[in-house]
Parts: C-alpha cells; structure tokens; sequence
C-alpha cells in the first residue's frame, strides 16, 4: 500500500525497487549493506530520496556497463 504522505523528492520502497529493476528483498539488502539510506517513512513502509536512488541507478548501470 503506498504512503498518502509521501514527502515530494521521496519514493517508497516500491517505487525504488521499480526504479531499480529489483524486488523490495533487493531494496532491503541495499540498505542493509549501506548503499541507500532510509530518508523517512516507517520501518515497515521507509522512504527513499529520489536523489539517492538515482544515484545509485547511475553507479548501477556504470558498473554494468563495464
């Protein structure tokens, strides 16, 4: 169920694991190895920065490419 509240430049961990191409388990690891940090939200229902997560997409498809 996504946030009515959601802050504008967060998205919730749905919508990161879509932006990623991952599932919410992936989200959960990311964060578990520090590589995306909470922003906000519950701890069942955390938000993400939109900034993070499209840095980390950017740092993702650089490091598949090569």
């Amino acid at each position: 169920m996504e946030s009515i509240t959601l802050r504008p430049g967060h998205l919730t961990a749905h919508q990161t694991a879509q932006q990623l191409g991952i599932t919410l388990g992936g989200v959960r690891q990311l964060v578990h190895r520090k590589q995306l940090k909470r922003s906000g939200g519950t701890p069942r229902q955390p938000w993400y920065a939109v900034a993070d997560v499209t840095a980390l997409a950017l740092k993702r498809a650089e490091n598949n490419v090569a």
